[in-house]
């Protein structure tokens, strides 16, 4: 597994991230939890990421780092709440970031937290206020850098912006939901990230499992999903066929072709895989093995439809007509559209 810069940082991160919302429940499975981990750390993996409302997620982990949690990028997030009945025990404000910073360690048996992840945009929490927050933690060295995850591209991009102007620890990191089916983030966030120069954690690469074969599979339905199989569209469907039809074409799984989609796109994109077992992580951590074709990528892509919407299709639209920009030719910076 090759591996890239995080953000603007020197900090190296492998380019799939292993996530650690199944180690939600302590059940009897500490021998499959270090299976997992090993086989991700085999593969050359070193980015794990949990957060504070994954149920039992970071004592798990904290347990089966030990003696070896150096080694990796540990990244957990906050915002949800500790206490419902509590109004302070939720948001991204300065009280409930220190004490679920603190739990945090605590619960991950480590001094500090590689990456800590705002986990949801808090709407009544001026971003000034967690901005500074967070730098007083990275400058305490509890936190070593940030990000933010489920948050819209203005918020971010002033987030940074007032973070370069006043010497404070800019967001590294942005972490979104990216699949084949749901492409949303290329209309603001992803090209915001591309400006910024950040690092993109996307989850859920395979839909919630509906482009991991399971549902294309002959004879039915092969292994346990979330999702029920009668709440599928015509358009899930299509992109289910379209994922199997290239994957038995490359000879690869189903699941390794729509992890690789998320990648081919986007040179900033790290995919977050996670798995029930060690033999399911293994076969999607083949996906950085995989090569996406060309006609494969547009293959996929034209099996379920997406508008990338205004401004983006305008502006394409305007920088092909010479009446905006003149009939010269430039090249340069520029995403594929």
């Amino acid at each position: 597994m090759r591996h890239r810069l995080l953000g603007r940082t020197g900090l190296r991160v492998s380019e799939v991230f292993f996530g650690a919302m199944s180690f939600y429940e302590r059940v009897d499975a500490s021998r499959e939890h270090r299976a997992m981990l090993d086989v991700y750390a085999d593969a050359g993996g070193n980015v794990i990421d949990t957060a504070s409302a994954y149920g039992e997620s970071e004592s798990i982990l904290g347990e089966i780092l030990e003696g070896r949690r150096d080694r990796f990028v540990v990244c957990t997030k906050y915002t949800l709440s500790r206490d419902q009945d509590d109004p302070n025990a939720a948001g991204n404000h300065r009280k409930n970031l220190a004490l679920s910073l603190e739990s945090s360690l605590r619960r991950l048996r480590t001094d500090y937290i590689d990456l800590y992840w705002v986990h949801l945009w808090d709407r009544h929490t001026p971003v000034e206020e967690t901005m500074r927050a967070l730098d007083d933690a990275v400058r305490a060295g509890k936190i070593l850098y940030v990000g933010i995850s489920d948050a819209p591209a203005w918020l971010v991009s002033r987030a940074n912006t007032l973070a370069e102007w006043r010497d404070w620890t800019p967001f590294a990191g942005l972490q979104v939901p990216y699949n084949l089916l749901r492409r949303d983030a290329e209309r603001e966030l992803l090209p915001m990230a591309e400006a910024f120069g950040m690092s993109v954690a996307a989850w859920g690469p395979l839909a919630g499992g509906v482009l991991s074969g399971k549902f294309t599979a002959p004879g039915g339905v092969e292994a346990p999903t979330r999702v029920d199989p009668a709440t599928l569209t015509d358009r899930d469907h299509a992109a289910a066929r379209a994922v199997r039809e290239v994957a038995d074409e490359l000879g690869v799984g189903a699941a390794q072709v729509a992890i690789a989609w998320t990648r081919a796109r986007y040179d900033i994109v790290h995919p977050i895989v996670g798995a029930r077992d060690a033999g399911q992580l293994a076969e999607n951590l083949g996906s950085v093995d995989v090569v996406l074709p060309e006609e494969a990528i547009r293959r996929l892509e034209a099996a379920t439809e997406f508008e990338l919407g205004f401004p983006g299709d305008f502006i394409a639209e305007c920088e092909a007509n010479p009446w905006v920009f003149g009939k010269a030719t430039v090249t340069g910076r520029s995403r594929r559209p």
